[in-house]
């Protein structure tokens, strides 16, 4: 209770309006418990600008690497951060992460045991958005890294130093950020791999500066000996995808870099596979690594960006059908949520949906809390109990960490839905717009308690199962046969929980059947898909011979 109840007093005043008038230095309020300080600030050399964005301190007792890729809720192991907001931080100006501070797991740098140890911090540049919406929000721009704030390219941090701490000595350690991250390289086109980027002009007039989608188009074999043909079209929905390493390398490429070369590859080229052109699609943005592939008041409007922008041109300059029943989508995790957002969603753009252990389809097992009748996202509704809700488990159910831990370690990553993780995104992409152009969250990140009004919202926009079962009148015709959802039964995010109550739906569905696939993995951990990945798309070519309008060419990418 005690170290509850001192969390959520440092966390609230960093949320407070105190905060948004402190532009480098960590909330006031009570005394720390700790005269240690860490001072951090940035040389002229690397911006003679001031430079607003988040400042992630990671104090860690293991040198096997550097300190800013060991924090991570997941791992027992994880070691320890900080954060703490700047606004307009100037150079040789010192922003102090103090005892007041929020850490993750640690709450506070008193809480250090005195020691030697390696620390690093780096500051997470933010840009400042004027939104098509009228908002004006900062946030971090995607650098072609995939939003990772340890790895974007641009970002300030200082070489890992070793320190002794301790937090009774009331010691100020000045750190300099003299490093910065690099550019990545741009991959290179190959054979059967073309990287492509367009200007959207649905999210450039969304965020208020130039946006760009990212295409990786994979071609099937024989497609430069058949210029004739026009091709099926299957999507690979999933996490930023930087490059496409599933086949072999171009002659020259350097020993250690070589991407693989197996089964899927031997498929693809191999006699008998279905000839189509698979696209993976590169549409990181400010809150993430991906958008969830629909539109939303946060994230902005990537549904019909993708849709009626991006895949248009992606199957016009590389032949594709340009049809909805030659059109299919697979993925797993977010992918496997996005699969089967975008069948339902866009019902007559696609012909079939493959979802793997998809992100919760329904609410009522959002993983597992029930955000419609329940009051605390953190903790099992009781009168007298207090049993934290579970996030992250193996295939025995051993516990990897708790709801509230999770929420807590993405807020010292970034306040106001800006962590670019997990929880953050789901906020973003599900719920409203709050008044300060940020999204308005779920629950409240100190205490857990939800909002039911902003449930509403989600189960109206974003609930899977809840649109099926509200619109299946409608839907129904449209989605039959196309949905297939495989999940193992221990998956490591309970989101095993949500198929069930999917499947439950798709059973009764009646009028008409969903003739859906919904398949289980026995003790299989997150992401059990019970098939290779040429099987998806099989399965996609055995639908369109079966439902190709009358006419249609089912023979000239057969060959």
């Amino acid at each position: 209770m005690t170290r509850r109840i001192s969390f959520a007093l440092s966390l609230a005043l960093l949320l407070g309006a105190g905060l948004r008038a402190l532009d480098v230095q960590s909330a006031g309020g009570a005394a720390p418990a700790t005269r240690l300080r860490f001072a951090i600030s940035f040389p002229a050399t690397r911006s003679a600008q001031p430079l607003d964005g988040r400042i992630i301190l990671i104090v860690s007792n293991n040198d096997k690497q550097e300190p800013r890729f060991q924090n991570d809720v997941y791992n027992a192991r994880t070691q320890l951060s900080f954060g703490i907001d700047v606004n307009g931080l100037k150079p040789g100006q010192e922003a102090v992460i103090d005892g007041r501070t929020p850490g993750y797991p640690l709450e506070s740098l008193a809480q250090i045991p005195p020691g030697d140890y390696w620390v690093q911090a780096v500051l997470h540049k933010y840009e400042t958005f004027h939104r098509g919406d009228g908002h004006t929000v900062k946030m971090p721009m995607d650098r072609g890294e995939g939003q990772h704030w340890n790895r974007a390219p641009g970002n300030l941090l200082n070489a890992p130093k070793k320190v002794h701490i301790d937090p009774m000595a009331g010691a100020v350690i000045r750190i300099s950020l003299d490093d910065e991250i690099p550019p990545l390289p741009r991959p290179k086109d190959t054979k059967y791999v073309k990287y492509l980027q367009m200007q959207s002009e649905r999210l450039t007039k969304f965020w208020g500066r130039p946006m760009y989608l990212g295409a990786i188009v994979v071609l099937p074999e024989g497609f430069d000996e058949h210029p004739d043909a026009r091709y099926p079209l299957m999507i690979n929905h999933g996490h930023f995808p930087r490059e496409y390493r599933g086949f072999p390398p171009e002659p020259g490429t350097p020993a250690g870099t070589r991407p693989g070369s197996g089964q899927f590859f031997k498929d693809w080229t191999g006699p008998g596979f279905p000839r189509m052109i698979m696209l993976l699609i590169q549409h990181a943005n400010p809150f993430y690594d991906d958008s969830y592939a629909v539109n939303s008041e946060n994230v902005g409007p990537y549904g019909n960006a993708i849709n009626d922008e991006l895949i248009p041109y992606v199957e016009k300059r590389f032949r594709g059908i340009g049809e909805g029943w030659a059109r299919g989508l697979f993925g797993g995790s977010t992918g496997g949520w996005e699969a089967l957002a975008s069948q339902i969603f866009y019902p007559d753009t696609y012909n079939g949906a493959w979802g793997a252990c998809p992100d919760s389809i329904d609410f009522r097992q959002y993983e597992t809390i029930n955000i419609y009748d329940e009051k605390n996202a953190f903790y099992i509704d009781s009168d007298w109990k207090k049993t934290p809700h579970p996030d992250g488990r193996n295939y025995l159910g051993h516990l990897q960490a708790t709801l509230e831990e999770d929420t807590r370690w993405e807020q010292v990553l970034g306040t106001r839905t800006r962590s670019g993780e997990q929880w953050a995104i789901w906020e973003a992409v599900y719920g409203p717009v709050g008044a300060d152009g940020y999204p308005k969250p779920i629950w409240d990140p100190v205490t857990g308690t939800i909002d039911h009004t902003v449930a509403e919202y989600w189960r109206e926009h974003y609930d899977l199962r809840a649109i099926l079962q509200r619109d299946w009148a409608t839907l129904g015709p449209k989605v039959r046969g196309k949905l297939h959802i495989y999940v193992g039964d221990m998956d490591s995010w309970y989101l095993n929980n949500a198929v069930y109550l999917m499947e439950d739906f798709l059973q009764k569905a009646t009028n008409p059947p969903a003739d859906a696939v919904v398949e289980y993995g026995d003790r299989a951990e997150h992401c059990w898909s019970g098939h290779d990945q040429s099987y998806w798309f099989r399965s996609l070519e055995k639908r369109i011979l079966e439902t190709a309008p009358k006419g249609a060419d089912l023979t000239g990418w057969r060959y």
